[in-house]
């Protein structure tokens, strides 16, 4: 058996995709409820503000039934390159996009897509036969429904790539609390974004405040 080797996601190598999580594809995604498909894929594009993450973003067709990205997306990276596609289905197919990816310098990306078995799998595939590490954000991903998902994430996975939940993404990139970004930056984030989390976070100050429990 060979030897495993961990490759972790690190902040100084990764870049990150928003990818066609366009507000006309939105209706398409039924494995997840319309309030948590927002909230994962607004948390990944906040994740590339958290850790200064290079960032590319790129439509399909928006100029027709699949619309643009929302505008919370936009907002969080006015000057990252978006890349409009007309025709292609692979955003790695586009000429534009790839230069953009490339222009980065990473070799770590982290993305996701609607559609998870098309817009997220075609492009994590051919990263992976570009020689990229890929992390597929499974939260930010949507499809039909979950057996479709299931499917694309079995596909992604016999490929090499991870996929990984936003949380994974969120605490492997940071690695240590103590660290920055760490607690300061972090649990803002899980506060808006996984409030289950962001209400232990809560308890535990609460507790500290109380004189119940020590502070780290």
């Amino acid at each position: 058996m060979s030897k495993f080797t961990y490759e972790r996601l690190d902040k100084a190598k990764a870049m990150l995709l928003v990818v066609d999580q366009q507000e006309g594809l939105y209706q398409l995604v039924h494995d997840m409820d319309p309030v948590n498909t927002k909230n994962n894929i607004l948390a990944h594009a906040t994740l590339a503000k958290v850790f200064n993450l290079p960032t590319v973003l790129t439509t399909s067709a928006e100029t027709g039934p699949n619309g643009p990205l929302p505008a919370e997306i936009i907002a969080l990276h006015p000057n990252a390159p978006l890349i409009k596609r007309n025709g292609e289905v692979d955003a790695w197919d586009n000429d534009d996009f790839r230069a953009a990816v490339e222009a980065t310098g990473r070799k770590q990306v982290i993305l996701a897509g609607i559609t998870t078995d098309v817009c997220t799998a075609f492009l994590a595939l051919s990263l992976r036969d570009a020689g990229y590490s890929v992390w597929a954000n499974s939260d930010g991903s949507g499809t039909f429904d979950k057996k479709t998902a299931a499917d694309a994430n079995d596909r992604m996975r016999a490929a090499g790539v991870q996929v990984v939940s936003m949380f994974a993404v969120a605490l492997e990139l940071m690695r240590d609390w103590r660290d920055n970004p760490g607690t300061t930056q972090l649990m803002p984030f899980f506060d808006t974004y996984l409030p289950e989390y962001g209400m232990l976070a809560r308890a535990h100050d609460a507790a500290v405040r109380t004189g119940t429990l020590s502070g780290l």
